[in-house]
């Protein structure tokens, strides 16, 4: 704390300036406004990025994605939202501010899967450190390393689920918003009982009226308060704004008013204690088993942002906003539950460095600090972008609502800056080399399908190649993967000019991940026959929420079923003629499918020139380095070995 002798009317300041931070950004700000900013269903920064991008034509390459994805992208756009806003218009011709926002809704994503490498950290370690109290003679390191140690076993745990251990969660949660309360009570009736008295603002203006720049350098402290906030909000996915806002405003919320009430009167009472304020205010009869809660506790909070960081990871991976990843579904039943190697032991490395190597709470807490302050700053810029935007809120609500937490939520984020040099470099330097890698990653692959796009091979084009001398149709089924809908990918043309060949039935298939969270099963596969003779092209669409679970056989199945099944539905309205030549077709395709299945995709690099700029230079270099170690889009459909093709292809930046 950067008073040196807080007194009776600096505690009180330091109380009412948590409880209406609580009270303004828990309950008005995240309660009251962001749940209702949801994207069907999911919240988080971006959940709102989707929904801007959805709603409003803001993607950084808009026009050409659009025309290739406006009928599924703008399905279900609200009345009255087709004419764009001032700010809209802005975004539409402004290529740098898409940019930006792009940068900004990533470095938010990147500030929560910081915080799953923080809030592990700090609150296992903060749970652990209530040893030392009845045992003095216990050592630091040995804390820190008996918190290294049981992270270690949390995340070697996570490739068997959280299904099996859930059922504990509420128990554990609900017994500790239930004692720390009470421990809160008793400690006001005993040391303070007038400390309600502080929740009149003029507390705060005295504080800082009295202690100056320390009263803003304390703020870097209180700040943490209001953790948890955002997760909040992203854990729209999983539960209903109902229960959410139940929850919170029903028990969170007088939950944490009470105990911090609590712990302000302790420390009216014992000025000094302010270090350790949490154990040293709890009665000694009770002081074990409190004890039992607050680990039990801090490994359930550890076990909510992995998790959250897996489904975030999994989110990014499945838009390509994320090289690709090996993601796991840890439950049959529940599709949110997801896991990730190579990110698990990356975060189980890095928790494990913060806590040997920045053991201090205080080092660790002022790197919460940042994480907690950005990320609400961020959600407030997004979320004043939707009411403009998409909302149409009026324009003194919208300054209003911005202005208030804009001004207190960048107050919050100078002072905490103040602890970058002690710690709060940490998640920064996290966030940012995330927020790059994704950014780095998004903008290659929309180059390539901007070149896609531009270089598309249509059908007559087609017909002419197969008509060239030499070209064969060669028996078996073949998958022929393409990033593009209305036209077919320029390796196409690369593959059959190397080649000379093209099976007999070749199916163009379109892995195709929206900006919505789910996908309809009827809606999943969609197959159309194309004009020449067993050519025909599918889209498999997936949510970001959704699961792509297809293995490489089921995949062949239910994509042929399709097929026939659209065959025989236009027969059924055509001649009889036409209906033998159906027949004709489903039988040719079976013929196809037992010659064999052959999956082709292109493997494609960029040619930078020396007429490139330095942006493409430094970004398209650097998405080569990440393409050329991260892992095929294939193996996620479990497609076999011998049955895949790589085609490779240089295309022009």
């Amino acid at each position: 704390m950067p008073l040196k002798s807080p007194t009776e009317e600096d505690y009180l300041g330091i109380y009412s300036i948590m409880f209406w931070t609580l009270t303004l950004v828990g309950v008005v700000k995240y309660a009251g406004i962001a749940l209702k900013a949801d994207d069907q269903g999911e919240g988080g920064t971006f959940a709102l990025y989707s929904l801007l991008c959805r709603k409003m034509d803001v993607g950084i390459l808009h026009s050409k994605r659009a025309e290739s994805n406006s009928g599924f992208l703008r399905h279900g756009l609200p009345e009255g939202t087709e004419k764009q806003s001032w700010l809209g218009k802005f975004f539409e011709q402004s290529i740098v501010a898409r940019r930006v926002l792009l940068f900004i809704s990533m470095l938010g994503m990147c500030m929560l899967i910081g915080d799953g490498i923080l809030t592990p950290a700090i609150s296992v370690l903060s749970a652990m450190d209530g040893v030392r109290a009845p045992f003095p003679s216990v050592s630091k390191s040995l804390v820190e390393a008996l918190s290294a140690i049981v992270l270690i076993v949390l995340f070697l745990l996570q490739k068997f689920g959280t299904s099996k251990v859930s059922f504990l969660f509420s128990p554990i949660m609900g017994a500790w918003t239930l004692t720390t309360p009470l421990v809160g009570i008793y400690s006001i009736i005993k040391h303070y009982p007038s400390i309600l008295k502080a929740v009149s603002p003029h507390y705060v203006v005295h504080f800082f009226w009295r202690n100056g720049k320390e009263g803003w350098l304390s703020l870097g402290g209180t700040v943490l308060c209001i953790t948890g906030s955002e997760a909040l909000f992203a854990d729209l996915g999983h539960f209903d704004r109902t229960s959410i806002q139940i929850a919170f405003l029903c028990t969170i919320y007088p939950s944490l008013v009470l105990t911090y009430a609590g712990q302000t009167a302790y420390l009216i009472r014992h000025p000094n204690d302010h270090e350790d304020g949490f154990y040293k205010f709890i009665p000694g009869s009770i002081y074990w088993p409190m004890f039992v809660v607050a680990t039990l506790a801090a490994i359930v909070a550890s076990q909510s942002l992995i998790s959250a960081t897996f489904s975030l990871v999994k989110q990014s991976v499945v838009l390509d906003y994320f090289p690709r990843v090996k993601v796991i579904h840890t439950s049959p039943n529940k599709e949110g539950e997801v896991y990730s190697p190579e990110i698990n032991y990356i975060l189980m490395i890095l928790c494990v460095a913060v806590i040997l190597i920045f053991g201090d709470g205080k080092d660790i807490g002022n790197a919460f600090g940042v994480v907690v302050s950005l990320v609400m700053l961020i959600t407030t810029i997004l979320l004043t972008l939707v009411m403009i935007m998409i909302w149409r809120t009026p324009i003194a609500l919208v300054a209003l609502y911005f202005c208030v937490f804009f001004v207190m939520e960048g107050v919050y984020v100078s002072a905490v800056f103040t602890k970058i040099p002690e710690g709060g470099w940490i998640p920064f330097a996290i966030s940012i080399i995330l927020a790059f890698i994704m950014f780095g990653w998004f903008y290659g692959r929309q180059r390539k399908m901007e070149y896609e796009l531009t270089h598309k091979i249509n059908l007559d084009r087609l017909e002419t190649l197969l008509s060239e001398p030499g070209i064969q149709r060669v028996p078996g089924l073949c998958f022929f993967y393409t990033n593009i809908q209305d036209g077919l990918t320029p390796v196409l043309g690369h593959y059959i000019k190397n080649m000379r060949s093209l099976h007999k039935v070749t199916v163009f298939t379109t892995l195709r991940y929206s900006l919505v969270p789910k996908v309809a099963p009827h809606e999943r596969i969609v197959v159309n026959k194309l004009g020449l003779k067993g050519v025909y092209r599918c889209v498999i669409q997936y949510g970001y929420a959704d699961s792509l679970n297809h293995e490489g056989d089921d995949l062949v199945t239910q994509v042929t079923n399709a097929l026939i099944a659209h065959l025989r539905t236009c027969s059924s309205f055509s001649s009889p003629g036409s209906r033998e030549e159906v027949y004709q077709e489903v039988a040719y395709i079976e013929e196809a499918k037992l010659a064999g299945v052959m999956h082709i995709r292109g493997k494609t690099r960029f040619y930078i020139s020396d007429s490139c700029g330095w942006f493409d230079r430094i970004l398209l270099g650097f998405y080569e380095v990440l393409h050329n170690n991260c892992r095929s889009a294939l193996p996620a459909l479990e497609v076999p070995l011998p049955q895949r093709i790589e085609v490779g292809m240089l295309y022009e930046a």
